[in-house]
């Protein structure tokens, strides 16, 4: 937003001042009026609302020099309020797409663990059981259970299973009425936390409160209900009803268990691709890298088909696929990397600064030293990716002076922040380095319980391998040469290929021709593979317009894309 003010006040050419308030109170001003000259009521001040959410509001203001000014220039404001009020709608989207992909990771955890137990038998009765045990397991609320299945035979439904009722209870009668008809025809989950407020209950089975009823599915017809209940009203919730279809999904699926299993993959499929975005979505940075680096790595392989393959062996259909969800989940690790890590702009951060601006503020009133310049020179390195030589050994010399006064020795600087501003190349400590290190580990340990097609069985080495260098200089493991997938080294150059030419925390966007360099130098240091790295060089054109087809090419049907030569 700051950034908007600044191209609209130039475009005014200097002539007036900006400001945005939220819910009342200045913020953010650019130009030369301060934040007290933007009171809504003062003379020459003109504004538009913003909408930051559903709660929270305010507005852009605009102060011209001079009061005929306002006149001349309320399209320029109607022109930044539309664009901030773009940039902010489209800062809420990114927010809610990360925020559902979550929960679909957490959806995706309980699948995990509950497929291995409630279809560990094809016996209904051990499948049940086993999903009431899951309900118990998730301490859902309710302290009153039942599951009624389809008898098949005589299209009724009976009592397979129940929990908290006293022994001897018949539950039958819960199966006339309406509300539990109304679920089993229409396949779709209920809540109803008063029960007596419902029209479609009669108090068939007394003394309940409030009720969750959810369908256990199979592809042909609803096979039983889940129902959970309370003496008590309004327990339950809308996360509840998702957990619980979830459940009851998995039993449906021993029903029938060869029909569902491409729904399953195709829900994996889904799950996966919302936790590699939810990946994306915790850096704006990195946003669409994953998509990337896919797109690019398929776009690679049939580029070395249509040239007779790599050493004369072509990629089959499915490894391009097992490569497209390698490139698309290399980096679902980085979930459980801190964020303060994954997402470090500095060497220190702001707040740091700050602290040592107001330490070097107060020494500078009894020592002979220029704090403001000390500062000054301080800030650049803290943001240089790259310190000259002098630069490092001036932090080195005042993290070494010492200020005694009243028999106390005052540092100006402390060691854990030397430890980060003497860096000699980027902002990582030799610990956050390793930190990060760990995500493609990690990314193998998140996904290696996910039931995988059979012919995906590379899937999860492409992911660990991908920071593999032939040299033996990569990480997690340091193997070298042809204990490194072909795929693994494909993946690492469109890795780094596409790192480079986005803008990142710590740099600008590189251009392809510099980019081309840097994968050069990476090759004279042995760290990638020559074959393949100069057939992506000398193609580097062909493959990039190959990746935009793939990203209009359905993951199931990549056998479609075309010829190199008919793009």
């Amino acid at each position: 937003m700051r950034n908007i003010l600044r191209k609209a006040a130039e475009m005014a050419g200097g002539r007036c001042s900006l400001a945005i308030s939220f819910e009342g109170e200045v913020v953010i001003v650019e130009g030369a009026a301060s934040a007290k000259a933007f009171d809504r009521k003062g003379p020459g001040v003109v504004s538009a609302p913003i909408h930051f959410d559903e709660v929270h509001s305010g507005r852009l203001l605009m102060r011209p020099d001079g009061p005929e000014e306002s006149v001349e220039y309320s399209r320029l404001l109607d022109f930044v309020t539309y664009s901030i009020q773009e940039l902010v709608d489209m800062e809420r989207a990114r927010r809610s797409i990360a925020e559902e992909a979550l929960a679909k990771y957490r959806e995706l955890a309980l699948f995990h663990r509950s497929v291995p137990n409630i279809n560990a038998s094809l016996h209904m009765r051990d499948v049940v059981n086993a999903l009431i045990d899951e309900c118990r397991l998730e301490n859902y609320p309710g302290e009153l259970g039942m599951i009624f299945l389809l008898e098949p035979s005589r299209k009724v439904f009976r009592l397979a299973v129940q929990f908290g009722f006293p022994f001897g209870t018949y539950l039958q009668p819960m199966v006339d009425s309406d509300l539990f008809q109304e679920v089993a025809a229409s396949g779709r989950g209920e809540i109803v936390n008063d029960l007596d407020k419902d029209a479609r209950w009669e108090n068939e089975l007394p003394g309940l409160g409030s009720m969750i009823l959810i369908p256990i599915n199979s592809p042909n017809r609803c096979e039983g209900v889940l129902i959970l209940a309370s003496r008590s009203t309004g327990i339950f919730e809308a996360a509840h009803r998702r957990s619980l279809s979830t459940l009851a999904s998995v039993a449906g699926i021993s029903v029938s268990n060869a029909f569902n299993f491409e729904g399953v993959q195709k829900l994996m499929s889904a799950i996966l691709q919302a936790l590699a975005e939810a990946i994306d979505a915790r850096d704006p940075y990195t946003a669409g890298h994953s998509e990337r680096v896919a797109h690019l790595a398929v776009a690679f392989a049939h580029a070395l088909n249509e040239a007779g393959g790599y050493r004369s062996e072509l990629f089959s259909d499915d490894e391009l696929r097992e490569i497209y969800y390698a490139g698309v989940l290399h980096d679902v690790g980085k979930i459980g990397i801190k964020e303060d890590v994954l997402t470090k702009r500095t060497r220190l951060p702001e707040r740091r600064m700050d602290v040592i601006r107001a330490r070097f503020q107060l020494l500078g009133q009894f020592d002979d030293f220029d704090w403001g310049q000390a500062f000054e020179y301080l800030s650049e390195v803290n943001k240089a990716m790259v310190p000259d030589a002098s630069a490092l050994e001036f932090v080195r010399k005042l993290g070494g002076r010492v200020m005694h006064r009243n028999g106390t020795d005052l540092r100006y600087l402390y060691d854990d922040e030397l430890e980060n501003l003497l860096l000699a190349y980027g902002n990582l400590t030799k610990d956050e380095r390793r930190e990060i290190q760990r995500h493609p580990a990690e990314s193998e340990r998140i996904l290696q319980h996910i039931p995988m097609q059979d012919n995906f069985s590379h899937l999860l080495t492409i992911i660990r391998q991908h920071h593999e260098r032939m040299d033996g200089s990569g990480y997690p493991d340091g193997i070298k040469g042809e204990d490194i997938l072909p795929q693994s080294r494909l993946m690492a150059i469109v890795d780094i290929y596409d790192a480079v030419t986005q803008e990142r925390h710590y740099k600008p966007a590189y251009t392809r021709s510099e980019a081309m360099k840097i994968l050069r130098g990476e090759v004279e240091e042995g760290k990638l593979d020559i074959e393949l790295t100069e057939f992506f060089l000398n193609n580097i054109e062909n493959i990039e317009l190959l990746s935009e087809q793939v990203k209009v090419t359905r993951a199931t049907h990549l056998s479609a894309l075309g010829n190199l030569s008919s793009l």
